[in-house]
């Protein structure tokens, strides 16, 4: 070789390390995320934006009440194609985390709540092992109480935007099921639940318009009845009567009540 063939190789290899040392501290961590910004515009940054965040949360039941094949399912696909949740609480009150918080699992499908359609972009998902026939268990609801207190607290979320899956979707789905003690979440201060003394609601009072306030598509009134009465009254009957007026009337107040 001579002497300035042996000047260029020497450079050339010293980049050929530098760039497999760079290489291999980029396996060594995760990628940053690149910034999404048009080519066809001028980036000029305001310093008035925050992120964006999960808004709700968003209860299920797996249907299938095995915690393996459920991991299977929210990793892989059902029938319906791939699924996931950030969470799965399991009967004995061990919690697994599938998705990050901030990312965007796929547990929601076609829905609408209190507005907003695109639900798997606003909210975390967390599947409740079940079959959706058996009561939940002590120590999975506790476990989903505690589970409640921090995604609330860390991520900013008010503790009454905790709905269901079958809210969410009325006449598509139906989880968490009846057996679901939305009753005891609300003793710890989860989920909108009226006042445990109702008052009768006033003359005239528009049933369907409080449903809508508190967050229900009203498109089909028979399955948003369905699916109100199955959260608040543990059954699926499609006919309101005096308890329901009762009941979305206590609603409908503590929605409308002045921010402490």
């Amino acid at each position: 070789m001579t002497p300035r063939a042996s000047t260029v190789a020497r450079p050339m290899r010293f980049a050929a390390v530098a760039l497999l040392l760079l290489a291999m501290a980029g396996c060594a961590t995760a990628p940053s995320v690149a910034p999404q910004r048009s080519a066809l515009a001028h980036w000029t940054p305001s310093p008035n934006f925050n992120a964006r965040k999960a808004q709700l949360i968003v209860l299920h039941h797996t249907s299938i009440g095995d915690p393996a094949a459920a991991l299977r399912v929210l990793s892989t696909r059902n029938s319906e194609g791939p699924v996931s949740a950030h969470y799965l609480v399991e009967a004995d009150g061990r919690i697994d985390q599938l998705v990050d918080d901030n990312a965007r699992a796929w547990h929601a499908g076609a829905s609408r709540w209190a507005g907003m359609t695109d639900i798997n972009s606003s909210s975390i998902g967390i599947e409740i092992d079940n079959d959706g026939n058996s009561p939940f268990t002590q120590p999975q609801i506790q476990a989903l109480v505690n589970l409640l207190a921090d995604l609330t607290a860390r991520l900013g979320i008010p503790r009454e935007a905790v709905v269901g899956h079958g809210d969410i979707a009325p006449g598509r789905k139906n989880d968490p099921s009846v057996q679901f003690p939305w009753a005891t979440l609300a003793r710890y201060g989860f989920g909108l639940w009226p006042d445990p003394t109702l008052l009768p609601a006033p003359p005239n009072f528009d049933s369907l318009a409080a449903m809508r306030l508190v967050g229900y598509d009203v498109g089909s009134p028979r399955n948003a009845i369905i699916a109100f009465h199955r959260h608040y009254r543990a059954m699926e009957t499609d006919a309101l009567d005096a308890t329901d007026a009762a009941i979305l009337y206590s609603l409908q107040r503590k929605l409308m009540a002045p921010r402490q």
